[in-house]
């Protein structure tokens, strides 16, 4: 195998931020990203000289090759998440961090997430098609023309055009009600607050009549298989929950740019809560427990 060097191997790894970016957004938990980013750097660096001195963009090849890699593991993702204990639920981050260190060449670089990658828009994510995702990402998050993004998921330009307005037009619909990050903070701290009071009447006057709660556990941790559905029950479950929380810690913090609440255990963190707000009212609450999805926030 050949390696490239000087500035040319600077200059392709130096792109690991940006491929780590896409791939969080398309798989939705960092180690499916790194996976993916290292199967990418892998295919590069098995090409030979000249085969990499025909490429005129590194960055442009490198962001194909992910996305391709990406789709393959979307396509077998229903079937693995089948299998999965409970259920499953895009990685909440802490703060800005998708692996860890701090310089170009470290294999486990950060990423920084924009505030609009919310933990709702992830799980709305989840709802498209492996197709439509990776159009929607490619084209809508990091413009890359749909001529490109055809090759990629094997349709014409028209068709992929259309699976990115799909998508698009299904994520608009699902957040047309979705409250501003200053107004979903604020229920947050109330919500919070009524919690940590023991206040049903209260609980219950900022949960959406419809409202649903999911644990991830992973099969890992001790946790609720199936959805919470409805108000009452979702208060219920809350209080009770919190009544028997023990040695946990809870605190509010900022999850993907928006406030959350997250649970330590001695210092390590053993849980976070986001909400999604629609209308002034919590409609969603997903806990991720699975220690998996939070090596994030336990990092040094």
């Amino acid at each position: 195998m050949s390696v490239p060097h000087g500035d040319s191997l600077g200059q392709v790894l130096g792109e690991r931020r940006h491929l780590l970016a896409v791939a969080f957004r398309m798989l939705g938990t960092s180690a499916d990203a790194e996976d993916a980013v290292q199967e990418a750097y892998a295919r590069w660096f098995r090409l030979s000289d000249d085969e990499r001195a025909g490429i005129r963009s590194p960055e442009a090849w490198l962001t194909r090759v992910t996305a391709n890699v990406c789709l393959d593991v979307l396509g077998s993702a229903r079937h693995r998440r089948e299998q999965y204990v409970g259920e499953w639920l895009p990685e909440p981050l802490s703060g800005t961090a998708v692996g860890g260190g701090s310089t170009a060449v470290d294999p486990l670089d950060r990423v920084t997430l924009d505030d609009s990658v919310t933990m709702a828009l992830l799980v709305m994510l989840e709802s498209l098609t492996p197709a439509e995702r990776v159009a929607f990402v490619l084209h809508d998050v990091f413009a890359m023309p749909f001529d490109e993004i055809a090759v990629i998921v094997g349709r014409t330009p028209q068709a992929t055009r259309k699976l990115a307005s799909t998508a698009r037009r299904h994520i608009a619909e699902r957040r047309r009600r979705e409250a501003s990050a200053e107004r979903h903070d604020e229920v947050v701290r109330e919500f919070w607050a009524a919690c940590e009071s023991g206040d049903l009447s209260g609980l219950l006057t900022l949960l959406d009549p419809s409202a649903v709660t999911r644990v991830d556990g992973g099969g890992q941790v001790r946790a609720v298989l199936k959805p919470i559905l409805g108000a009452d029950k979702v208060a219920r479950f809350l209080l009770g929950g919190l009544a028997k929380q023990g040695e946990l810690v809870p605190s509010l913090e900022t999850v993907h740019g928006l406030a959350g609440i997250v649970f330590r255990l001695d210092g390590i963190v053993a849980g976070v809560a986001t909400l999604d707000v629609h209308d002034d009212l919590v409609t969603d609450i997903w806990f991720t427990l699975n220690p998996a999805k939070l090596t994030t926030w336990n990092q040094p």
